[in-house]
C-alpha cells in the first residue's frame, strides 16, 4: 500500500486567485490556438508556395534543355554574346538551338531580316557581303540533320565560314536571298571549351 502524502494547506500570505470564468478560459484557449496555427502555419505555407515556384521552375529548365530542334524565340543574351551570334534589329522567324558536350558547344540560329539588317549582322560577325560565296552551302550535312534545315528551296543561296582562333567560335553562315529584300540568315557557330 501506498502511503498518503499529506498535501500542503495554502499559505495564509498569499491572496487566493479568483476561479477563472468561462469567458476568459475561452479567450485564452482561442488566443493560444490563433498563436500556434501561426507559428506552424505562416512556414508551412511559405514552404509550401517555395516548392511549387521550384518545381515550376525546373519544369521550364527541364523543357528548354530537353529540347530537340529549333526553339522557337530569341537566344539568351549571353548565348549570342558567347557564341558571337549578333542577331540584328529587326528580325523575325527567329529559332535557335544549342547542344553542348564535353568537345564542342554549338548554338544554331536562324532568322530572317532586312539587307541593312544582314549588313549589320555580317559586321558583328567580323566579315561582309563580299565574302559570301555563291551557291556555297557551308553548313554540313550532320548541322542540317540537326536542325532539319534543307537548303534545296529557291535561291540563291551564299555562305561563308568564318574561322577564329580559340577560344573564340568559329560560324558557318548561309544566306538565302530569295526574297531580296528579305534575306534569310542559317548560323552553326561552335566553340571548343
Amino acid at each position: 500500500m501506498t502511503p498518503s502524502v499529506p498535501r500542503q494547506g495554502d499559505s495564509p500570505e498569499e491572496p487566493r486567485r479568483p476561479a477563472e470564468d468561462r469567458r476568459h478560459r475561452n479567450r485564452r484557449r482561442a488566443l493560444t490556438l490563433l498563436i500556434i496555427v501561426l507559428l506552424i502555419g505562416v512556414p508551412a505555407g511559405y514552404l509550401v508556395i517555395s516548392a511549387n515556384q521550384s518545381r515550376n521552375s525546373g519544369k521550364d529548365k527541364e523543357a528548354k534543355y530537353s529540347a530537340t530542334g529549333l526553339t522557337a524565340g530569341w537566344p539568351s543574351k549571353v548565348q549570342r554574346r558567347l557564341y558571337q551570334v549578333p542577331i540584328p534589329h529587326p528580325a523575325d522567324r527567329i529559332a535557335y538551338y544549342e547542344t553542348n558536350n564535353w568537345k564542342t558547344s554549338r548554338l544554331y540560329v536562324q532568322f530572317r531580316t532586312s539587307n541593312a539588317g544582314l549588313d549589320t549582322f555580317l559586321a558583328g560577325v567580323g566579315v561582309n557581303r563580299d565574302d559570301l560565296k555563291k551557291g556555297e552551302i557551308t553548313i554540313g550535312a550532320r548541322d542540317q540533320k540537326i536542325t532539319g534545315w534543307r537548303f534545296t528551296g529557291p535561291g540563291p543561296w551564299s555562305g561563308l565560314v568564318h574561322k577564329q582562333k580559340n577560344p573564340a567560335p568559329t560560324q558557318d553562315i548561309v544566306v538565302n536571298t530569295a526574297d531580296p529584300a528579305n534575306p534569310m540568315v542559317y548560323v552553326v557557330s561552335r566553340t571548343v571549351p
